[in-house]
């Protein structure tokens, strides 16, 4: 489980570079599938074995069949491994134009929100905001060199820092730490896996344009008639409860895009 916007920034500078063309609507309607790039081992978002395939596959399958086509994935696991890979396109991608200015990524209309929060014990009742646990000097454990590390630092929190969400989450439940800063996407998943440890969350950056984003589904250089099926097939998707079911099977709460 790893940070939802290191792993999708990775995923779209990486796709951007692949020398496979776009294609169009049409084309994937006579092939008959549409491609998904994803990572094999990195629930939630995929897997490749299990009996859990990840949201970003259940989402990607539900689209695929909202528009007449089967699903075929490029399991990926480093960027260099998507230089070979023919894929059109990457679920959870930022929707933000600035983000994906490199990335050579068109984005269709956002389907949800997420942002960084402050997961906190779920039995831990005495802490309502930030200002709390850097008043009590409690220790806030933080992605290294993150935006949300800079932000809690100069908010006063003394800090704990780790490369992964996971372990954040691990050190919470083991009380090392008093708080993480971690995406809902990892701190729902987390509160599925280890029902008996559950955090809760509070959102202290709503407002800070860095750690809060929508997303939507990356495409490579599409025509514009696949990105008006996928913008239509995602409302769909959304309109019908599909993908508030896919992602509550992850422990994860939709929250509307902004």
């Amino acid at each position: 489980m790893r940070s939802i916007v290191a792993f999708t920034a990775v995923f779209s500078l990486a796709i951007a570079a692949a020398p496979a063309g776009a294609r169009s609507l049409a084309a994937i309607k006579d092939s008959g599938a549409i491609g998904l790039c994803a990572h094999p081992n990195s629930l939630p978002f995929a897997a490749k074995d299990g009996k859990r395939h990840g949201f970003q596959v259940e989402l990607a399958t539900a689209l695929a069949r909202r528009l007449g086509v089967a699903l075929s994935e490029d399991w990926v696991i480093s960027r260099y491994d998507i230089f070979r890979a023919d894929c059109d396109i990457v679920m959870d991608s930022i929707a933000d134009r600035e983000a994906q200015e490199d990335s050579g990524l068109r984005i269709s209309k956002p389907y949800r929100h997420s942002e960084v929060a402050i997961a906190l014990r779920a039995d831990d009742k005495s802490v309502r905001s930030l200002d709390d646990l850097t008043r009590a000097h409690r220790k806030i454990g933080v992605l290294t060199g993150s935006v949300a590390a800079m932000k809690v630092g100069q908010a006063g929190a003394e800090l704990m820092p780790s490369l992964f969400e996971d372990e954040l989450l691990a050190m919470l439940a083991k009380g090392e730490i008093a708080a993480a800063a971690v995406t809902p996407t990892s701190a729902g998943y987390y509160n599925l896996s280890h029902p008996k440890h559950k955090v809760r969350l509070i959102y202290p950056f709503e407002k800070e344009p860095d750690l809060s984003w929508n997303v939507a589904v990356g495409m490579r250089r599409p025509d514009d008639q696949l990105r008006d099926a996928i913008d239509n097939a995602m409302a769909h998707l959304v309109a019908d409860g599909t993908v508030k079911r896919i992602y509550a099977r992850y422990g994860i709460e939709v929250r509307p895009p902004q």
